[in-house]
């Protein structure tokens, strides 16, 4: 099935997640990483009750529609269409893809995998993009999978046509070889989050001289 993303709109795919942000109020954090120049961002919301979660999301929905940012929630299908967001991202134990796209219609929909075979089953159920890992070890969530590693994820390249975020033990300094493996973006957390200025940081990465030479189509099967 082909993606309704031809492409994602930025190599950096930010996780704003309250948890990773050193007790900065979640919103500032969010207006640092647009005034940064991030245009792709997932709020991740696991410790808090629903109400509060649903009003993160409407608040992070008027910030990022006035940046033409693409804003995408984690996990909460209702929370999702509840704020308008662009979409939604489904872990495997979550909502199935099918009920997703019952619901979300035309919205974009993103789909944890760890395996080519969940890569290729995400893409033929209709994603619109995956995210594949963990690439590296990572200590902002226990996701019961060891490190997948680079050549993993060229093979998951060569399998599938949609779009590939990235993710787990991603930061800075390790970013490209990331998206040289074929990534079409990184997701970051705690690198990003962490940091002691996070606009500076995520320009930094968007910038990272990888970017000047990288071809805006990655090399998918044909």
């Amino acid at each position: 099935m082909t993606s309704r993303l031809a492409s994602l709109p930025s190599p950096l795919y930010a996780i704003l997640d309250p948890e990773p942000a050193r007790g900065r109020p979640i919103l500032s954090v969010l207006q640092d990483l647009l005034n940064g120049g991030v245009r792709l961002i997932q709020l991740r919301v696991k410790k808090a009750d629903p109400k509060e979660f649903y009003q993160w999301a409407v608040e992070s929905r008027r910030w990022t529609r006035s940046k033409g940012c693409l804003f995408v929630v984690n996990d909460r299908v209702d929370i999702a269409l509840a704020a308008d967001a662009d979409g939604v991202h489904l872990g495997q134990e979550d909502l199935s893809l099918a009920a997703a796209r019952r619901l979300m219609g035309e919205k974009i929909i993103g789909v944890s995998t760890h395996d080519p075979e969940q890569a290729l089953e995400a893409e033929r159920g209709g994603a619109d993009y995956i995210g594949f890992g963990p690439i590296f070890g990572t200590s902002t969530k226990d996701t019961g999978y060891a490190p997948r590693g680079l050549e993993t994820l060229k093979t998951i390249r060569r399998t599938v046509r949609i779009p590939i975020v990235a993710i787990g033990g991603i930061h800075e300094s390790n970013a490209a070889r990331v998206w040289e493996a074929g990534a079409d973006a990184v997701a970051m957390i705690g690198d990003l989050m962490g940091a002691e200025d996070v606009a500076e940081k995520a320009r930094r990465i968007l910038n990272h001289p990888s970017q000047a030479s990288r071809s805006k189509t990655s090399s998918r099967p044909e």
